[in-house]
């Protein structure tokens, strides 16, 4: 295919894509290639559809803040991320979905419909309860119920991780292959505006202080949405999308790929795929790269939030942010289409890392300059939108690169399985590091009671209560964990670059022919 940064060509298996009518649509052994010309309506189409996704997991990231706000301990916040863990165990359930199918709807609308219906029918009923489970409301006791809202989204993001494999799957099958690469754009837009909606505008508008102060004129005592209403809109709009999905967008056969093959089948090429020795070596890379990360990313918004900064302010600056999720990844597919996609992720690793720094910087300036009041300089947002701008620019650089990639190098015979091993290896190095800097923040920080008393927390209740506090002293922290684990985060990545750059450009340039199970 042709690289749209310069005319060069990239080799891959030479095959030719056919209509249902067996008609040749384009062969990538004779070199005609038409840009996007044919596939428009297909990259709006898997924006749309990543955007509906995107709407849940806004929503589930925002219950931490929502939970930080209640002072809960970062060992709750530790479980609560196993909310998360659908997408990175969704491999499990791949090759069913990969399989099982109904020719009439297609193999990939088989799955993908009444997915999306469940969701919708999910936010419609969650719709009459989520005041209750929050603890407000007439039938609301004033405390969260924990075992309700992680179960409630552990299986929101369940049904959004099946529709996840199963679009990862169509989206191969249905652009042509010399604009695959646009998947991981489609990808990142449709879920960074899913994830804005779901996130941002809902903290924003349900903030009964923010909508009080700038956009009302008459003070009231909840926001300009609710959540009840909130859920009870995307429902409807996950019923309407999909119905039209259903109805006017056709799927065809995708090339090269046994229609009949089984689930065994489908299992023991996953089992050969795993065996495959670059695969092995991207696996291992996968599950460690983000290791780095952690503190920066997973930690560093909910001690902004102990610091005095409110929820509604964080959520607030993902807004600004918007048009770099936007924008950027359409710059970066001029690379990351191309056949080195990884070289991004490399030349964006350090300076993605150096990032670490400066958070805990601005972490240790809110802790010191917070007033009585909660309010903190002018200069620190300053601050902090620069860091956010910063680091996004890096992070979507890092995802559009490895999807891209991804995208490149897996096998149209068993795409969607393919796709989403290596997808679900990429949440999987993000899941279990995340938990385990959440949990280990508590366990490594230390604390003192001027009174002579232990500093406990009881990490089962909803507010922690501090036996120095009850008991008239003071609980003052000595060592915090957070700024030990930054520590640790950047010897970490620069050991794991010093390791791994060398073989990450080893695998950007081996033959597609290498990452072939046939």
């Amino acid at each position: 295919m042709k690289c749209q940064a310069q005319k060069c060509e990239f080799k891959e298996i030479e095959y030719a894509v056919l209509h249902k009518d067996g008609s040749e649509a384009e062969s990538s052994s004779t070199g005609r290639h038409h840009g996007l010309k044919g596939d428009v309506k297909n990259i709006i189409l898997l924006t749309l559809l990543y955007v509906l996704q995107g709407v849940p997991l806004g929503l589930s990231a925002s219950i931490p803040l929502i939970l930080q706000t209640k002072k809960v301990g970062y060992d709750v916040q530790a479980r609560f991320s196993f909310i998360d863990w659908p997408f990175s165990m969704k491999l499990l359930w791949a090759p069913i979905v990969d399989s099982l199918y109904v020719k009439k709807f297609g193999r990939r609308k088989t799955w993908l419909m009444p997915t999306q219906y469940l969701i919708g029918i999910f936010m419609l009923y969650l719709s009459t309860r989520v005041d209750g489970i929050l603890g407000k409301g007439e039938n609301g006791s004033g405390n969260i119920d924990l075992m309700t809202l992680f179960v409630v989204f552990f299986f929101l993001n369940f049904l959004a991780a099946t529709q996840d494999i199963s679009l990862d799957g169509w989206a191969i099958s249905m652009l042509a292959r010399h604009n695959v690469g646009w998947a991981s754009t489609c990808n990142s837009v449709g879920q960074t505006a899913g994830i804005f909606l779901g996130n941002v505008l809902f903290l924003t508008l349900e903030s009964a202080d923010f909508c009080n102060k700038y956009l009302r004129s008459q003070p009231s005592e909840q926001g300009i949405i609710t959540f009840s209403g909130f859920l009870y809109f995307w429902g409807f709009v996950f019923f309407t999308v999909t119905t039209l999905v259903l109805i006017f967008k056709p799927e065809r056969l995708e090339p090269g790929v046994d229609h009949e093959q089984g689930i065994v089948e489908t299992y023991r090429q996953l089992y050969r795929v795993m065996k495959l020795k670059p695969v092995i070596t991207y696996t291992i890379q996968l599950l460690t790269a983000k290791v780095a990360f952690v503190a920066v990313d997973a930690v560093s918004q909910l001690k902004l939030i102990d610091a005095g900064v409110s929820k509604t302010t964080i959520a607030l600056y993902a807004v600004p942010l918007v048009p770099i999720q936007l924008i950027l990844p359409f710059v970066i597919s001029k690379h990351s289409a191309g056949p080195r996609p990884l070289n991004v992720f490399l030349k964006v690793y350090l300076p993605k890392l150096s990032m670490t720094i400066f958070m805990a910087f601005l972490v240790y300036l809110a802790g010191g300059l917070t007033t009585d009041g909660g309010e903190l300089p002018y200069y620190f947002y300053i601050l902090l939108l620069a860091f956010y701008m910063i680091n996004e620019v890096f992070c979507v650089s890092m995802f559009v690169s490895r999807m891209a990639f991804n995208a490149k190098v897996s096998d149209p015979a068993i795409g969607g399985t393919y796709m989403t091993l290596l997808n679900t290896l990429g949440n999987l190095g993000w899941s279990w590091p995340s938990t385990l800097g959440l949990w280990l923040v508590s366990a490594i920080t230390w604390k003192s009671c001027d009174s002579g008393q232990l500093c406990t927390t009881a990490a089962e209740e909803q507010v922690p209560s501090y036996a120095c506090t009850a008991g008239g002293g003071n609980c003052v922290t000595l060592v915090d964990g957070y700024y030990i684990e930054c520590v640790v985060c950047l010897g970490v990545g620069v050991l794991w670059y010093l390791w791994k750059q060398k073989e990450t450009r080893q695998l950007d340039n081996l033959e597609i022919e290498n990452w072939k199970i046939s």
